[in-house]
């Protein structure tokens, strides 16, 4: 009798393990976001071809080290929105404004070079440059066009069907946002005070939640929202808003701007955490882009970085860039024409054409910020939808 209790006591031990490893993986898949598409809005951070096709296309210098050639991004390859759609095995996402070869069934991309939070009412690509003019498709316009894509994409008939997201997807997706950085970069260009610019900041905050309240209103539910990296350490800033050596940090970025864009991004997580309690279906994650960004500048050797400030694609000066000899332009030295070309090694580079990071520095960031360690909740990528 002895024998079969003892038995008995095996078997149900065994039972009670499988049950609660089952119940572990159960638990496991419970917690892994199932999102069939992006949709994605923000500047060149994440503009995977809408101002090429704008405006103009990007020369062949830009995304050589992943596809070969001209791909439309304002980098030698990947942006961080690319590999962050590839970790979740969705296609790269190809921009609204692009019919050329469209398919938008798992999402689309509405960002663009250059674009601002707050409406610009001057100096409007291409009339002018300040030093690279503003992109006349701020944020309100690319989630009105959103609107329209939502609307539209419903309506085209069978024909188009499978060029669409299914209808549920706009519930189920994740939204994208990486937008700001234009707007602090003009102040500083027109050359405003700190408290000036600081000023201004609570407004564009509050456009941004606004927007991002329009996007509720129109289906979303989970949204990825990326603070503004380290200003002070682009060599745009650096060349055309040059600062003491005594204002130089560590690393070799300007601490006035860095501090610049940390008083936005404590704002921003205050806007996040306000539209938490305004919205309390949805789920928002606030990533700290900045935090990973500028990890790479404090320690580039640690990431294989040999010139961290300096442009790839890019000619003159201390940083390697001008205004005047931009990446795949044509320009005039000693006599000599030639076309600025990129650097032999991206991948040495954190920066590509002054403004853009590479592909090496953004696949670093994506892998990063993916995880959770620097979002808030600590949500990552693939837990990030509401519970």
């Amino acid at each position: 009798m002895a024998k079969y209790a003892a038995l008995s006591l095996f078997l149900y031990s065994i039972l009670v393990a499988h049950s609660t490893t089952l119940n572990k993986r159960v638990s496991a898949a419970s917690d892994t976001c199932d999102f069939p598409a992006i949709f994605n809005f923000g500047d060149a951070n994440s503009d995977t071809g809408a101002f090429a096709t704008m405006f103009t296309s990007r020369p062949p210098t830009f995304g050589q080290s992943f596809f070969g050639g001209n791909a439309g991004r304002p980098s030698d390859g990947r942006l961080i929105i690319d590999f962050l759609a590839s970790s979740l095995g969705l296609p790269f996402l190809h921009p609204y404004l692009d019919s050329f070869g469209a398919n938008f069934s798992h999402g689309a991309n509405f960002a663009n070079i250059l674009s601002t939070i707050a409406l610009p009412t001057t100096n409007i690509i291409p009339a002018a440059r300040r030093p690279r003019g503003t992109n006349p498709v701020s944020l309100d316009i690319q989630i009105a066009q959103f609107a329209q894509f939502v609307t539209r994409s419903q309506t085209q008939g069978k024909k188009f069907k499978k060029l669409m997201p299914k209808k549920e997807y706009f519930a189920k997706a994740l939204y994208t946002l990486d937008i700001g950085q234009v707007d602090l970069s003009d102040q500083i260009f027109d050359h405003k005070t700190d408290d000036e610019i600081k000023a201004i900041l609570p407004d564009l905050i509050s456009t941004l939640s606004s927007n991002i309240k329009s996007l509720y209103s129109l289906g979303g539910r989970t949204f990825w929202i990326h603070n503004t990296g380290p200003l002070g350490c682009l060599p745009i800033l650096l060349t055309v808003a040059p600062v003491p050596d005594d204002q130089l940090d560590s690393a070799g970025c300007a601490k006035r701007y860095n501090d610049l864009a940390q008083y936005f991004n404590n704002l921003l997580k205050k806007g996040v955490d306000q539209l938490r309690k305004d919205l309390p279906l949805a789920a928002f994650t606030y990533v700290d882009v900045y935090s990973a960004k500028y990890s790479l500048y404090q320690e580039p050797k640690k990431y294989g970085f040999t010139h961290p400030l300096e442009s790839c694609c890019g000619y003159g000066g201390k940083y390697k860039f001008e205004e005047n000899s931009l990446c795949g332009s044509t320009i005039i030295v000693n006599g000599t024409q030639f076309v600025v070309e990129p650097c032999e090694r991206p991948a040495e580079y954190i920066n590509y054409e002054g403004v853009t990071y590479t592909e090496a520095a953004d696949r670093i960031t994506s892998a990063r910020i993916s995880s959770g360690k620097f979002s808030h909740p600590p949500n990552s990528l693939r837990a990030a939808c509401q519970k």
